[in-house]
């Protein structure tokens, strides 16, 4: 893929986890935004912004703060900037009893949003994803 082009790759699930961490720390996205477990392959290329994970298996977590359970398949990827990313792929929200697909978040603090496809914005406070949570 052109987007993984000259990028940057950790593999294993430590190295990964932190190259991640690292990732949402640098582009001011709050460090629990992605609970990773198991991860294979953690990548990023500066050039095109592209980011990258592919973890053994898909995650289900329950952020309690804002009663939101989010699904993350077991490659997530899309384009990360400074607070934003874009073209997101991997990660769905339950509502009600649907699993929309999230398909941009952008911090604007104390706020977060994330956007589906369909159009449909919610925002929840950027604590709610603060590591731990």
């Amino acid at each position: 893929m052109a987007e993984r082009e000259g990028g940057i790759v950790k593999t294993g699930h430590e190295e990964g986890r932190k190259m991640a961490v690292a990732l949402l720390e640098e582009f001011g996205l709050p460090l629990g935004l992605l609970p990773l477990s198991d991860v294979i392959e953690v990548g990023f290329a500066r050039s095109t912004g592209y980011m990258w994970i592919v973890q053994k298996k898909k995650v289900e977590h329950n952020f309690k703060m804002v009663s939101k359970l989010v699904s993350y398949d077991t490659e997530i990827h899309g384009y990360i900037a400074m607070k934003h990313i874009k073209k997101l792929k991997g990660v769905k929200a339950k509502e009600l009893i649907l699993w929309p697909p999230v398909n941009e978040i952008t911090v604007d603090s104390p706020k977060i949003h994330f956007k589906s496809l369909a159009g449909i914005t919610k925002t929840f406070p950027l604590e709610a994803f603060a590591a731990g949570q």
